[in-house]
């Protein structure tokens, strides 16, 4: 794909869609046209369990004219869903609607993951100062990461969002004098284990990004006075400054004197109160000190991850920032980690001289890398059947950095590491794709042959050369100081066939 050619991505959130069309730059990307529509997605339903008819018509109505401006710049769309959908029993008509009648394809993400595509937003419009807390307060759901510049400490997204808590505590135009301290209390209870967690950072300034925060930070900015800023991007305040002003929301005890306070746009004054109970509570509760507004997010985010896909895989400027939890999962639970990452050296060497002749590409690199590191995860669990403990482990981790696609890729490829080659009765490898069913065979094979060759579990295979010519691939292993090889080679000859199913060839081990 052409740097020049233009990418849509669109975030279908419980109060508001997001469209930006865009193109890559040297400086992450150069904005093509926007677009934003208030749907209210969740509205009107509770606690959010189905979507109401209403809601699915204006969402459809959205989707349609958002396509419309991604197809006027020749922009192929990705779009993602969040809480309101993820949520909805009856998500799968709204999801295939879409499809039908507007021709957008809806990929409904997680929690983990949209605080990961938030956090890849954040930090191209922010510098993440050491150990912060990002807070996104959204219509359904809040997603709280703690970051290190690139790398993700923590990630929680908590089921308290501007519309969820408006439906339950404020319902009317009208606020109940008991309301407020009500949805402040329940907010406080829901955030503590979250907040527990936090606490062990002790990160001192938050980065806030949404609506919500946007409406607050603009609110300080007309109460400090003086010519207000063109963007907010960057905006600074304090707790203090954030306690006064949603004071001054909570004073207001009708929509229509909330919709009449300075700096707040009118059409968020509804929800307001929920929302900066919210931020102020988690504020407060993490002892954050300091406030930085970023005017990117999840949409951004989205945008970002989609321009540095060449492949199902994410780039290496991405992988950077996941290895991280790879490395935290496999110290946590691999008994032997020395023997892992040696193994994903060996695996690394095959994969790079192996590439063409598996027919892959050299982003999928980073598969195998993973897939190796944490391969024996599974046995914390116990040995027998590790392999399939391994599975499970991952694809249910914590795995921030990475999507979800890349999780279910990479918990495969471990799972095939030992015992049965992939088989059509395998139910998550069926419902794969071809060409991730082919990358998870051609994976699985290198990962099989590099574990056989250190199957001493001394490192004494210390490189492999390996080529293809004509219908035959010649692997050759270098020992370390002359060591007896005999073991790791019937190991690894003994894991061969799958690799031989693979490229068709026949694999030579010496």
């Amino acid at each position: 794909m052409s740097s020049k050619t233009p990418i849509a991505a669109l975030d279908i959130g419980t109060n508001s869609f997001h469209l930006i069309v865009a193109t890559a730059s040297k400086n992450g990307f150069d904005v093509v046209a926007r677009e934003k529509s208030m749907v209210r997605l969740g509205e009107g339903t509770g606690d959010m369990k189905t979507l109401s008819k209403a809601a699915i018509e204006r969402g459809l109505v959205a989707l349609k004219h958002m396509s419309e401006i991604a197809h006027a710049h020749s922009a192929p769309i990705r779009a993602v869903a969040t809480s309101a959908v993820r949520e909805a029993s009856n998500a799968s008509e709204f999801v295939n609607r879409a499809l039908k009648e507007t021709g957008v394809e809806i990929e409904v993400i997680s929690g983990v993951e949209e605080a990961r595509l938030i956090h890849l937003g954040v930090q191209r419009a922010v510098e993440i100062p050491t150990t912060s807390l990002i807070i996104d307060i959204g219509g359904g759901s809040t997603e709280l990461i703690v970051a290190e510049g690139s790398n993700e400490l923590f990630v929680r997204s908590v089921k308290l969002g501007a519309i969820r808590l408006t439906n339950r505590f404020f319902p009317s135009d009208h606020v109940h004098p008991a309301a407020p301290n009500a949805c402040r209390s329940y907010v406080r209870s829901s955030l503590a284990p979250t907040v527990k967690d936090i606490l062990n950072f002790s990160p001192k300034t938050a980065i806030v990004s949404s609506g919500t925060a946007e409406a607050l930070a603009r609110m300080v900015s007309f109460r400090r006075g003086g010519p207000q800023p063109r963007n907010f991007n960057k905006f600074n305040f304090t707790r203090e400054e954030l306690s006064e002003a949603v004071q001054v929301i909570e004073s207001a005890k009708t929509l229509a004197v909330r919709r009449e306070i300075q700096g707040l746009d009118a059409s968020r004054a509804d929800i307001i109160l929920a929302g900066a109970i919210v931020l102020q509570t988690v504020v407060d509760e993490a002892d954050i000190k300091d406030l930085i507004f970023s005017d990117f997010a999840l949409r951004e985010g989205l945008l970002l991850d989609t321009l540095h896909l060449s492949s199902p895989i994410v780039s290496r400027e991405l992988q950077d920032a996941s290895l991280s939890s790879v490395e935290g999962l496999m110290s946590r639970l691999d008994e032997n980690p020395t023997h892992s990452r040696h193994v994903a050296n060996l695996a690394l060497q095959l994969f790079d001289q192996l590439v063409d002749a598996l027919e892959i590409s050299d982003g999928q690199r980073f598969l195998l890398e993973s897939a190796a590191l944490l391969s024996n995860v599974g046995l914390a669990i116990s040995h027998s059947k590790h392999h399939l403990h391994s599975y499970y482990i991952i694809k249910h981790a914590d795995m921030p950095g990475f999507r979800e696609h890349d999780v279910e890729l990479i918990a495969q490829i471990a799972r095939y590491h030992r015992k049965s080659k992939p088989k059509l009765s395998h139910e998550p490898f069926v419902a794969l794709d071809d060409t991730d069913k082919h990358t998870v065979r051609a994976m699985a094979a290198l990962l099989r042959i590099a574990i056989g060759l250190d199957r001493s579990y001394d490192a004494r295979v210390q490189k492999v050369s390996a080529k293809k010519k004509g219908a035959k691939i010649s692997i050759k292993a270098t020992a370390l100081n002359g060591s007896d090889l005999n073991l790791n080679l019937y190991s690894a000859r003994e894991r061969a066939d799958l690799l031989e199913d693979v490229t068709g060839c026949t694999v030579d081990i010496t």
